[in-house]
């Protein structure tokens, strides 16, 4: 999640002993820093110290998902760098074996809500995850859900199957998967249908529909996006303009436009 941690401020690029890269969900996962590191290259020889890192990931998330197929929305500008990046927090980012509580108290932590938590879990529609968040302690969904000597029950018998052999018990765990099995490059709402007929990947994917505790609150969010594409892409849009707009750095006492993604001015 670029804007989750310190809110939308570019800390993720920074590199260091603190970096956010290093943090245990990001390490090995978060990806395409070479491609930020191009654009902003391009963008500092064509007009130097204007936009910022923070506003180049802003923009390169609404058009990755537009290019998928998905919706528009207009980026709001003008956020500064900030100047500290943070592993302790990236540690405590959403993971993918939190349950429905953990994930509610997480976004509700930063000012999102259910519809932001199930919208935003939508961008699972496309993308590929590692065989070690469905195989491994703790996520082990497959050989030891929940200490059972056994699979998750929620997983639907064919899907279970079809990840067993992907992910062989005491197999790679860095094998990476499709986390939308049925159009795993487009942007729609099969993620939805998929948690409807318990073909979630992640725990935490499964437990919006599955979860008793999702029964009232984020399981109706799940029947209704899997119904509407349209509801989808439109609540999907808002949220990531509400999580784009986390605590963004405007003072420039508190943040700057870095020449570099990876480093603060003047290191």
């Amino acid at each position: 999640m670029y804007a989750y941690i310190q809110g939308c401020d570019g800390s993720l690029l920074l590199d260091g002993p603190s970096s956010e890269k290093g943090a245990v969900p990001n390490n090995s996962s978060a990806r395409g820093f070479p491609v930020v590191d191009d654009v902003k290259a391009a963008l500092e020889d064509a007009c130097p110290g204007v936009v910022s890192c923070a506003d180049i990931l802003a923009l390169a998330a609404e058009i990755s998902v537009e290019l998928s197929g998905g919706p528009k929305w207009g980026v709001l500008l003008g956020r500064l760098d900030g100047k500290t990046s943070d592993i302790n927090a990236a540690n405590n980012l959403p993971a993918p074996f939190d349950n429905i509580t953990e994930l509610k108290s997480k976004f509700n932590a930063v000012g999102l809500n259910i519809v932001d938590l199930v919208a935003l879990s939508g961008a699972h529609t496309f993308g590929r995850v590692q065989c070690k968040n469905v195989a491994d302690p703790p996520a082990d969904r497959l050989y030891n859900f929940s200490r059972t000597n056994g699979p998750d029950p929620t997983l639907e018998l064919s899907y279970r199957a079809f990840l067993s052999r992907r992910c062989p018990r005491n197999g790679n765990g860095m094998v990476l998967n499709d986390l939308d099995p049925t159009t795993p490059d487009a942007f729609d709402e099969n993620y939805y249908s998929n948690l409807e007929v318990n073909r979630g990947f992640l725990i935490s994917d499964q437990e919006l529909k599955s979860s008793p505790q999702a029964q009232g609150t984020t399981a109706p969010l799940v029947d209704q996006f899997a119904r509407s594409q349209d509801v989808f892409f439109k609540s999907f849009a808002q949220s990531m303009i509400n999580m784009g707009n986390i605590q963004p750095v405007t003072d420039p006492d508190k943040g700057e436009v870095r020449c570099n993604s990876r480093q603060v001015n003047g290191s």
